[in-house]
């Protein structure tokens, strides 16, 4: 959860965060890494700025070769963390107002399911600001393979020599 704004930058670091966190340590000797994303927004498809957040912050930070999916417009409801993840989070704090970043961390952090999910969840008190892009040096510099299958939403960023 962050204080600031949603920006590429936010969302490449809580990626960042959570692989240095938790993804590493489970899934120990992994190169890869595979993002379902929306199409919009701050991990939009055509965005540079995600993906050459994407590249520093978690592709070459952690010599990660990454695939991100993006979901089509409109079909982001077929994505598994909304069903698994978020309509828990939204039943754990079933109508409360969510009126603190503590009180909503906590929800966050209690939500879990009979099937195992436990959720883990941290406050980012960064300022990201609004508005920046990549310069075109950073954008020629992106190690991005397009995938022959819908190749604007289905791409592997592998990381800089």
């Amino acid at each position: 959860m962050g204080v600031s704004h949603d920006t590429s930058a936010f969302a490449a670091h809580a990626i960042a965060h959570w692989w240095q966190q938790e993804g590493s340590r489970r899934y120990t000797g992994s190169r890869q890494l595979l993002i379902l994303a929306d199409t919009g927004g701050s991990n939009s498809y055509r965005c540079h700025a995600w993906k050459t957040e994407l590249q520093s912050q978690l592709v070459n930070s952690f010599d990660l070769a990454v695939t991100v999916a993006h979901y089509p417009t409109g079909a982001s409801k077929w994505n598994p963390i909304e069903h698994r993840l978020f309509s828990e989070v939204s039943r754990n704090w079933a109508g409360e107002p969510l009126d603190s970043y503590q009180k909503i961390l906590n929800y966050a952090r209690t939500t879990k399911t009979q099937t195992g999910l436990t959720v883990t969840a941290y406050l980012d008190r960064r300022q990201y600001q609004c508005g920046l892009k990549p310069t075109p040096q950073q954008v020629a510099s992106l190690r991005l393979q397009r995938h022959e299958t819908l190749p604007k939403w289905n791409y592997t960023i592998k990381p800089q020599l």
